[in-house]
């Protein structure tokens, strides 16, 4: 039998813009508990989301961050595991997942594949007792951790580094070392990949065309269907498109406009920040 879900999520660098608080509110409109995870102060976070303070699941120390990027990408992977092993009947989201209809699970795995051999948590559920869970935490309990899922030629390099006495850390290593790699390879290992969702209930959009939410007139009902519980917005490449061609604001016939008009979130009372990126191959 399913049960009660309430949602964690964390946010790192000051108030929300209204991507994502469009995503926040949704799932408070479908009915969830949202604890919104922070170690500053949030000002703007929508009517009903429960502010909580981010050190009393993981302390600030100095954030993770990816060498090439500069994202915190690698602190929110380990700030996602620890949560779910402090909490019970919690599932975490990204600031960028907005919420079609609540999340339940009748064992507290709740996750999905985004491609046809991997799997993400942007959306990740997964009980005390996952022997998954238990993986990632030991894993990434170590900043120099050799992923061994990683190509031959690659695996070598690292642990040439390694007996050279310069081990190469997590955050030199590709992007999503901590995040959808390992999840997939140790939901394989494990055996927990079972329990997978398909892709169409928590990517329903594949990350190549994330520029179809974006689209005015787009019909989505061949992508959102009834069995999505959450459309993945892919936030920072999502926030550049809209930055770089339509001046930070979506047009009012694109999902995403048309989702704000819904919600009644005024995307000019809390605009995107940042700087313009060059954009890449399906922000066109």
């Amino acid at each position: 039998m399913a049960k009660d879900y309430e949602i964690g999520a964390l946010w790192i660098g000051g108030d929300l813009s209204y991507l994502e608080q469009l995503c926040l509110i949704s799932f408070i409109h479908a009915g969830q508990h949202v604890k919104l995870y922070t170690y500053g102060d949030v000002t703007n976070a929508p009517e009903g989301v429960e502010i909580a303070d981010a050190n009393t699941i993981l302390p600030e120390t100095g954030f993770l961050r990816h060498e090439r990027t500069g994202s915190p990408a690698l602190h929110s992977d380990l700030f996602r595991y620890h949560m779910l092993a402090k909490n019970d009947r919690m599932i975490w989201a990204d600031t960028d997942a907005y919420c079609v209809k609540p999340f339940t699970t009748p064992n507290g795995h709740f996750y999905a594949w985004e491609s046809d051999h991997g799997l993400n948590g942007g959306v990740l559920g997964l009980p005390k007792d996952s022997e998954t869970l238990r993986a990632l935490l030991d894993f990434t309990s170590d900043e120099f951790a050799i992923p061994l899922w990683y190509k031959p030629k690659y695996l070598k390099e690292l642990q040439d580094r390694r007996a050279a006495g310069n081990p190469v850390h997590a955050s030199e290593m590709p992007w999503g070392v901590w995040g959808p790699h390992a999840i997939t390879h140790f939901l394989k290992a494990t055996g927990e990949v079972k329990y997978a969702l398909p892709r169409v209930a928590l990517y329903p959009f594949a990350y190549e065309d994330r520029r179809l939410m974006v689209r005015p007139g787009l019909d989505a009902a061949p992508y959102v269907t009834d069995e999505t519980f959450s459309i993945h917005f892919y936030g920072r490449r999502m926030r550049a498109r809209l930055l770089a061609k339509d001046g930070g604001i979506p047009r009012p016939r694109s999902l995403i406009g048309q989702l704000l008009a819904k919600h009644k979130v005024d995307p000019r009372a809390a605009p995107l920040r940042g700087k313009i990126e060059p954009l890449q191959e399906g922000d066109e």
